[in-house]
């Protein structure tokens, strides 16, 4: 089933609070939104100039969010700070991205302040000279950790899936 609607058995479970893997016959399902696909987007990188705080902050922020994640996931998330910059819909700021309120899990809980890795540093720079393997994404999320099924960010288009993260416009 998750195969026929484009999706996976572990977020078929968790946007309808599954247990298991069984479903019984009658029972209803939801399914979030279409199959995403990874989308290619043929354009020039774009190097952004920064103070070194932003830098250490994009890098705090990306080590809160995606520590573990493979390094393109982590590239991606910081990729989505900086389309949120340019998109003229958020902040125009990485600081204003970053602490806008209820935006980020890692700023709430405090993981954002844990000790920097060197990856988290590395990915923050990649994003910075223009990689964005985001796919031009404004939002990232992790399935597995959505616990209400009719939330917002069911509704957003994904462009990209990268480790546990999933990247949408």
């Amino acid at each position: 089933m998750s195969r026929r609607f484009g999706t996976n058995v572990a977020t078929l479970k968790t946007v309808n609070r599954l247990s298991s893997d069984r479903i019984r016959a009658g029972g209803k399902l939801w399914i979030p939104e279409a199959p995403w696909k990874t989308t290619a987007r043929v354009s020039t990188p774009q190097k952004v100039k920064v103070s070194s705080e932003d830098l250490y902050l994009l890098a705090r922020l990306i080590n809160g969010e995606a520590r573990g994640e493979p390094f393109t996931g982590q590239v991606a998330v910081g990729a989505v700070i900086l389309n949120r910059v340019k998109s003229g819909k958020f902040p125009k700021t990485i600081a204003g991205n970053i602490y806008k309120a209820r935006q980020f899990e890692s700023v709430a809980n405090g993981q954002i302040w844990q000790p920097l890795t060197r990856s988290a540093v590395q990915a923050a720079k990649a994003a910075l000279n223009g990689w964005d393997p985001s796919g031009g994404a404004l939002y990232f999320y992790n399935p597995a950790k959505i616990r209400n099924p009719y939330s917002w960010i069911w509704s957003r288009k994904v462009v990209n899936r990268i480790g546990r993260h999933v990247f949408a416009v």
